[in-house]
């Protein structure tokens, strides 16, 4: 089965992106075969500085190397290094409605929290469609807020195919309920754009200090604090099995530790999450000819796809 998968250079990745798509990932990897890129055409949106851009866009393939992502196994590339992909958005662009591109949720949101409104934010369904299509993907790794986008690429692919004839997969989306959405430090969904991540390598006394401020009552020590609901509680379950979280549990019933105290056992818990990524990512920032000449063969691989598919809907649709 093809998976694929991407992630925005839009700043450092944090918890969320780690528990929603990089872990996930890694899983993936080993049964599957698996499509994942570093989205900089989707990082437009809101970067405004070329340098800043460049750099988010390295440091992401080097986050995605640490955490265990091989490309032995996994085409891994550039967005931009597969132009491919653009051809193939304004292709679809004639296939999507206006009102399809209106009723979506993400869009309103982020203008909502303040990003310019855009036609590229406008039309981002349009070019996460051809990220998907381009690749013949049969599954798409993606939190609930992304849903509707695979169900518009089904939509915009399925019409295509009514006109032209079988032409492209309708993909599918794939959700890990227990990680669909991740909790920032004031609650809602951890996004770099609301401010409220937590940052993957921060230095161990930053992120405690990152911990400090997630939200929590002001229940008195000495109390039983509800673990149901807590912003502490959801973050730390994440790196838990069941007998971790029921042991959890009980420490918050007892009434002999704080908020503070949970708080340092979180980024304790994140800490020695990250213990062997932090050793590569040291490796990898040393040897950033080898991260070059990584994503330049994921590069070659995923164009050969590319290049064909494209031929086949210009050939379709009558372009020469």
């Amino acid at each position: 089965m093809r998976v694929l998968t991407g992630i925005q250079a839009s700043g450092k990745l944090h918890i969320g992106n780690y528990f929603g798509a990089m872990k996930p990932m890694i899983e993936l990897q080993e049964e599957h075969e698996l499509f994942t890129f570093i989205a900089n055409y989707h990082s437009l949106t809101s970067s405004k500085d070329a340098q800043t851009l460049k750099q988010y866009t390295l440091d992401a393939a080097v986050d995605y190397l640490s955490v265990g992502i091989d490309p032995e196994k996994t085409t891994f590339w550039v967005q931009s290094h597969v132009p491919q992909v653009l051809e193939l958005y304004w292709i679809l662009s004639k296939f999507t409605p206006m009102g399809l591109l209106e009723r979506a949720h993400s869009y309103k949101d982020k203008v909502a929290k303040g990003i310019p409104a855009s036609h590229a934010l406008f039309s981002y369904p349009v070019l996460m469609a051809a990220d998907i299509l381009l690749f013949d993907t049969q599954k798409v790794p993606v939190g609930k807020d992304q849903i509707q986008h695979v169900e518009m690429t089904r939509d915009i692919a399925t019409k295509f195919n009514n006109e032209y004839g079988e032409i492209f997969v309708l993909p599918e989306h794939m959700v890990q309920e227990e990680v669909a959405t991740i909790p920032g430090i004031d609650g809602q969904k951890m996004s770099k754009s609301y401010g409220n991540a937590i940052d993957l390598f921060m230095d161990e006394k930053p992120l405690q200090k990152r911990c400090n401020k997630i939200i929590s009552s002001s229940t008195s020590l000495g109390e039983p604090l509800e673990w149901k609901g807590c912003h502490i509680y959801n973050l730390a379950a994440l790196f838990l099995d069941d007998a971790g979280k029921k042991a959890l549990q009980e420490r918050y019933k007892s009434g002999k530790e704080g908020y503070g105290h949970f708080k340092k056992y979180l980024k304790e818990l994140i800490w020695e999450e990250l213990e062997e990524a932090r050793e590569k990512r040291a490796y990898y920032l040393d040897h950033m000819d080898e991260v070059q000449d990584i994503l330049a063969v994921g590069a070659k691989k995923a164009g050969t796809i590319a290049e064909a598919k494209i031929a086949q809907v210009k050939e379709a649709i009558g372009l020469l």
